[in-house]
């Protein structure tokens, strides 16, 4: 016996499947991760914030 598959379903799999496959090849070429993202920024807040507890006088903006 066959299996029986609904169609619909399986061509929603697999497009689904096609644009994880899509964006994965993007995010390879074009970016960094979020983690990666994440932390460059925490690392730039506290470089920031380094640099500005070495102020002799506070910021008069």
């Amino acid at each position: 016996m066959a299996k029986i598959v609904n169609l619909t379903t399986f061509r929603k799999q697999k497009a689904r499947a096609g644009k994880r496959s899509a964006g994965d090849a993007n995010a390879a070429k074009h970016g960094q991760s979020k983690a990666e993202k994440s932390l460059a920024k925490a690392r730039l807040d506290k470089a920031d914030k380094a640099l500005e507890g070495h102020r002799k006088e506070p910021d008069t903006e």
